[in-house]
């Protein structure tokens, strides 16, 4: 018996490991999904099924407010740093070895490396300085989206690198001996090309930007608190059921997204697969 229990071990040791895996990553978002349904404020038993968190939820204007502001900085940051991300990452790949490039490179990438806190409290630094030279700009939604365009950015030029570096460059030179000009390459041939990525690198920034605190900390101005920071300033007076319902629908969020983009990129590939008749 213990002989094919052993054996029988060792030939699932893989996907015991891969359970154990998942149910350490995943088994405290289950938790919280649980008990944002929780009927009281117990956080250990759970009392009844009850939907008066989403309720308290939807009643709390810093909690509305937070998620608007969030959300407004996201969508802002998110579509501005896929656009620079992209122009960078063309300029490195396409514009060969140019005088800067190295020195550019390592300044776009610099804050995938860096420590949050570093980025935010130099961009505290400068943004303090320009609003004492030039009177702007001040503390607020457009700080916020300073900081979140330069985190967000490096991220999404990796992403974008990747891809233009496998594009097969001889379908922009065929455009180009037709007699395409080169931003008519860029729009008709290499940006249909790209389109997955550019998904895949503002779902990216989106996410990273939507629950970003330590550089919204640093950049927020007075009325100006975006959701992580709402929650994580609830955290620390205590269990507050009502930051469970909202991590739950940021969670819900997170995943139509991603479901919405793998569908899109599963029918971008069945239509590669298919070949003309």
């Amino acid at each position: 018996m213990m002989d094919k229990l052993k054996r029988w071990m060792h030939a699932n040791v893989r996907g015991l490991w891969l359970l154990a895996v998942f149910a350490f990553l995943y088994a405290p978002l289950v938790f919280l999904v649980v008990f944002s349904f929780n009927s009281t404020r117990q956080d250990t038993n759970f009392t009844g099924f009850s939907l008066r968190w989403y309720q308290a939820l939807a009643d709390d204007p810093r909690l509305v407010q937070g998620f608007l502001l969030s959300l407004k900085v996201a969508l802002i940051s998110a579509t501005a740093a896929t656009v620079l991300a992209t122009m960078s990452a063309y300029a490195l790949v396409r514009m060969g070895a140019f005088r800067t490039r190295t020195v550019f490179a390592g300044m776009v990438q610099a804050p995938l490396v860096m420590p949050e806190v570093i980025i935010g409290l130099a961009l505290l630094l400068m943004l303090v300085g320009v609003e004492r030279l030039m009177g702007w700009p001040p503390r607020g939604l457009l700080t916020i989206v300073i900081g979140h365009i330069l985190l967000g950015m490096a991220y999404a030029v990796t992403v974008m690198q990747s891809r233009l570096s496998e594009l097969d460059r001889s379908l922009e030179e065929a455009a180009m001996d037709l007699g395409a000009r080169p931003g008519q390459v860029f729009f008709l041939v290499t940006l249909p090309n790209i389109m997955p990525a550019l998904a895949a690198a503002w779902l990216l920034t989106f996410t990273l930007s939507f629950d970003d605190v330590v550089v919204s900390e640093f950049l927020s101005g007075p009325g100006v608190t975006t959701l992580p920071q709402v929650i994580f300033s609830y955290a620390r007076r205590g269990v507050n059921p009502s930051i469970y319902a909202a991590a739950t629908l940021l969670m819900a969020a997170v995943t139509l997204g991603v479901i919405a983009y793998a569908i899109y990129i599963a029918r971008q590939e069945r239509k590669r697969s298919i070949k003309p008749a």
